[in-house]
């Protein structure tokens, strides 16, 4: 059995969810059930509790599926964390690219979503839904704390540090992808009232003494459970946050970021030999995940997650499966593949890059392409699957080719890696490019050289010193990252999200491409919550 959270999920929905969620018709099934009687009813139950909030990143309620949802008034299959976050942070960009035509799904790559969008209000209602969970678990872990004592005690520090971890995590989204938005914590009780908002500057402080405060509960780097945050998860999102901070604040932050890189490199976490092991259905032995979002394909069953990324990916009548059916979503476009040096050419001889582990070949570009099955290059009908370039980055198959553990005909057993050792060598030689105190370029030099290495299987894909600029990272960012939920934070850093520096086909609505204005770097607080709250206000723009 594939190693995964390994303690129990206590089937709840009952926790209260702030007013901000409530004003999007998205509630707990049961609102008026009192928690701290019926779901904190003994010890072992914090535990169960804790793996609930957990579980919001992969579930979407308690049955699987679709049925018994979490939120109401949003469709379930679309609701998942990591489906909606992916969406929003890989539709919108060069990455990816989707065929579908539910709802205003197209309108992310195009770049015209409003404030009315259904897929924003999904990973909204996602964020406030898990800091609510959060807030509800970190107020009974403190009354609890007040007659708890020995073992009992030191868990509930260590399980209300997660519980802080994961909200602040939820918060990053929030100020990344929305900027200005309602602020509610454990000290806000339930009640009718309507949260306050907080700006950008004000919430990236909230969130770096939240994670600094919490350092000292956590469990130390690589000790605690699969699938459980401990102290590295916690240095990663700070420097993720300062990382970020030109962007957030206007002020620059970079040696702190390389103060907090500095501690994931230093933990004990060594680069996966083989880089597609990351992306299947063994990934959970990998040594490289810093903080996986786990997925089973018996026991977390969902249309989202993983199984949303592998079923999605794959389509077409002459592309195999990869242990998953088949949906015929998302695909990229011949921007992105260029990053590689490919065009259509290189798919004259085979459907698949690489066509094999021939050292020389960059193994991280996965793709397929068939002309003679009907694929095209360029895209005309951003509704037809088999024009752009198929990605197989993503497999509920094992890495040896063998069926995933606890297999499933339908969902996935691939985890989600939301932090990783190779993106913490990307930010290291990102940050000193950038100015950062705290480390060297030959440093940075010989950590991408690494990851190129492990790309091609020698050093035929060594950079030089003189190679190494910030145009080269995002570059390479992307080879390495792609289709894990980082492309639109990157490209806002970088100044190429909006605007018509960087410009990629269906950019704008436009088959070539178009300038997009630069309001769209935030997204839109969804209008439900902007017209019932009167603390709230509306992004710029929009």
């Amino acid at each position: 059995m594939k190693k995964k959270i390994i303690f129990p999920i206590l089937f709840i929905t009952t926790f209260f969810l702030s007013s901000c969620v409530n004003d999007l018709n998205v509630e707990p099934i049961d609102p008026n059930v009192n928690t701290a009687n019926n779901v904190f009813k003994d010890q072992a139950a914090y535990k169960q509790a804790l793996a609930k909030i957990y579980a919001g990143f992969a579930l979407t309620g308690m049955q699987g599926g679709a049925g018994n949802a979490d939120l109401q008034g949003i469709d379930e299959g679309f609701s998942s964390y990591i489906r909606t976050y992916w969406n929003a942070q890989e539709l919108s960009t060069d990455e990816a690219i989707m065929s579908w035509n539910d709802a205003t799904i197209k309108d992310f790559h195009y770049q015209t979503w409003s404030p009315n969008d259904v897929f924003l209000m999904a990973i909204y209602s996602r964020i406030y839904f898990t800091i609510s969970l959060c807030n509800e678990f970190i107020r009974n872990a403190n009354d609890a704390m007040a007659t708890a004592s020995g073992t009992f005690l030191n868990d509930l520090k260590a399980f209300k540090a997660e519980a802080r971890f994961i909200r602040a995590l939820a918060y990053w989204h929030a100020v990344d992808m929305f900027g200005n938005v309602p602020f509610v914590t454990e000290a806000d009780k339930p009640g009718a009232f309507f949260p306050k908002r907080i700006v950008r500057a004000e919430l990236f402080n909230y969130i770096e003494s939240e994670l600094k405060a919490i350092e000292g509960d956590l469990v130390n780097a690589r000790q605690n459970e699969y699938g459980r945050a401990d102290k590295a998860a916690a240095w990663f999102l700070l420097a993720k946050l300062y990382l970020n901070a030109k962007v957030y604040t206007g002020t620059e932050r970079y040696t702190d970021a390389l103060t907090y890189i500095n501690r994931v490199i230093s933990a004990g976490y060594t680069l996966d030999p083989i880089y597609h092991r990351l992306f299947s259905a063994d990934n959970n032995t990998s040594p490289e995940i810093v903080l996986p979002i786990c997925f089973d394909g018996q026991n977390t069953q969902t249309w989202g997650g993983t199984t949303f990324l592998v079923s999605g990916s794959t389509g077409g009548s002459t592309m195999a499966a990869r242990g998953l059916g088949s949906w015929g979503g998302m695909r990229t476009i011949r921007e992105f593949v260029a990053k590689f040096n490919l065009n259509e050419s290189n798919f004259a001889t085979s459907k698949t890059y690489p066509p094999n582990l021939d050292p020389g070949k960059d193994r991280r570009g996965m793709f397929f392409f068939d002309a003679a099955g009907g694929w095209v290059w360029d895209i005309t009908n951003v509704g037809t699957f088999t024009e752009g370039i198929g990605v197989t980055k993503w497999s509920n198959l094992s890495s040896n080719g063998s069926a995933a553990p606890n297999a499933h005909t339908s969902f996935a057993s691939t985890d989600f890696p939301m932090f990783r050792l190779a993106d913490a060598y990307l930010m290291y030689a990102e940050a000193v490019l950038r100015g950062g105190s705290g480390g060297d370029l030959n440093t940075a030099l010989g950590y991408i050289n690494q990851l190129r290495q492990r790309a091609y299987g020698n050093t035929s894909g060594n950079i030089t010193l003189a190679q190494l600029n910030l145009d080269f990272i995002l570059d390479e960012r992307a080879r390495e990252l792609y289709w894990e939920g980082h492309r639109r934070t990157d490209l806002v850093r970088f100044g190429k999200f909006t605007g018509g520096a960087y410009l990629w086909q269906w950019k704008g609505n436009s088959k070539n491409g178009a300038a997009t204005p630069s309001y769209r770097d935030l997204y839109p607080i969804p209008a439900n919550d902007i017209n019932a709250n009167p603390n709230l206000i509306q992004n710029p723009g929009y």
